[in-house]
């Protein structure tokens, strides 16, 4: 049986929390590869309503393995509140279902407030991040001062790591005219949590290939979107890793090999957080319906999304850099009731026509769509759980989003329950 990965083929909030947790029905681990707790997955079960952020959303199948990869920057207080506040809902989470790569980068105090203080100086050119401190973690990552999980072990090694850090960030605090950080506002808080932690910390890429050796099928779970991908995304108005399935292997520890099936989720309209381009918004009263029957605000600061037609264009795009096989298309439902349905083909820059969305940031912010027009279905597709239950107009319109982003649709969600989805395409079979 293949490996799946999964990704999200617009700009994240597609709804790969329910379509993870659906497929992990039929995976024995699910891993979280890249991103942090700025990542937000809603899941709906039995009527159960579970927020996750850091925790891979396998975790609430309590016979699965739930697995948090080198790739992702791990904030330990995060975590724990997390664990807690699942637990509090009956969910069950220890070291025996959940381990965390032992060299995974921590996300520490010193990175949010960095993040809050860049923000703040950049006024209306802010990038719109969370402020949960990701980008300054992982640039400590790169630039090799990262203080990791299995730091928490040597006492030495983390008061020296922790004055190198403090070096290099305070610097750049006082150049922002905020205020700096001691070596114990950073140590102190490590102390106390790493026994909350510690007992978690496993050597990932270690049981991941035994687990894969014994034939078990892993799912790897992304975050954010492709189009917020650090290569291949709005840029600068991206998250600060890379979201395409290609990173599934590098941040967990496995070869490129260990993904058989990559599938993308996007939504049948597109949407997105904070600042940056967006061709196809709508800021006009079908926006704020699209966004109000999709409750389009973010699951973890609450903002606002921003609503508009669907992007073929972009998800094509998203399909050819993220080598995707097969779309889940989610959200179907909120366009129930419209009298006709726009979906972008194509962009007009500067008098040309363009069939790919530029790297150019100026170029980015001055496209405009090329726009085909679809009937509307005024039948509810809300809750069809075959191909037979749905509308002819929708059924149209997922067959002509198909010719369109070149890929076949292998799974349809048509709420956010976790049972109500089409299957088309098992990923998981050969």
């Amino acid at each position: 049986m293949a490996n799946v990965a999964v990704v999200g083929a617009q700009w994240g909030d597609e709804g790969k929390g329910k379509i993870v947790d659906w497929l992990s029905s039929r995976a024995d681990v699910v891993v979280r590869f890249q991103g942090g707790h700025n990542a937000g997955h809603t899941l709906v079960i039995n009527g159960v309503e579970y927020k996750l952020s850091l925790l891979p959303s396998g975790v609430v199948r309590q016979s699965k393995l739930s697995v948090i990869g080198n790739g992702v920057v791990f904030d330990p207080w995060a975590f724990i509140r997390e664990v807690n506040a699942i637990k509090d809902k009956g969910v069950s989470v220890t070291p025996e279902n959940l381990i965390v790569a032992e060299n995974v980068p921590l996300i520490l105090p010193v990175h949010s407030a960095l993040d809050k203080a860049r923000e703040e100086a950049k006024g209306a050119g802010k990038i719109g991040t969370t402020g949960r401190g990701i980008g300054p973690a992982y640039e400590d990552k790169v630039a090799r001062r990262a203080i990791r999980l299995c730091d928490l072990t040597d006492e030495a090694v983390l008061v020296e790591k922790v004055d190198a850090l403090l070096a290099h960030h305070n610097a750049l605090f006082r150049a922002l005219g905020a205020p700096e950080m001691t070596p114990a506002d950073i140590l102190d808080p490590l102390r106390e949590i790493a026994p909350q932690v510690l007992p978690y910390a496993a050597v990932v890429w270690k049981q991941l290939d035994e687990l894969r050796r014994a034939g078990k099928r892993i799912l790897f779970e992304g975050a954010q979107g492709t189009m917020l991908d650090i290569d291949h995304g709005t840029y600068p108005y991206v998250t600060s890793s890379n979201t395409v399935a290609g990173n599934a292997a590098a941040g967990s520890g496995m070869g490129p090999r260990a993904v058989g099936y990559v599938l993308g989720i996007c939504k049948a309209y597109t949407t997105r957080v904070g600042s940056g381009p967006f061709p196809t918004e709508l800021k006009d009263e079908i926006g704020e319906l699209i966004g109000q029957k999709g409750k389009e605000f973010g699951v973890v600061t609450g903002r606002k999304r921003r609503c508009g037609w669907f992007d073929a264009v972009m998800v094509r795009q998203a399909v050819k850099t993220g080598g995707i096989d097969g779309i889940a298309l989610t959200k179907l439902d909120v366009l129930d009731g419209f009298d006709e349905i726009k979906v972008c083909v194509g962009y007009r820059l500067d008098g040309k026509e363009l069939d790919y969305y530029p790297s150019n940031a100026g170029a980015q912010a001055r496209v405009e769509p090329i726009y085909e027009t679809f009937e509307g279905w005024k039948d509810t597709t809300r809750g069809a759980r075959s191909w037979a239950e749905l509308p002819a107009q929708a059924v149209k319109y997922v067959r002509h989003i198909e010719e369109l982003i070149q890929a076949p649709v292998a799974l349809l969600s048509t709420s956010p329950e976790r049972d109500d989805t089409i299957l088309m395409t098992d990923p998981f079979a050969d």
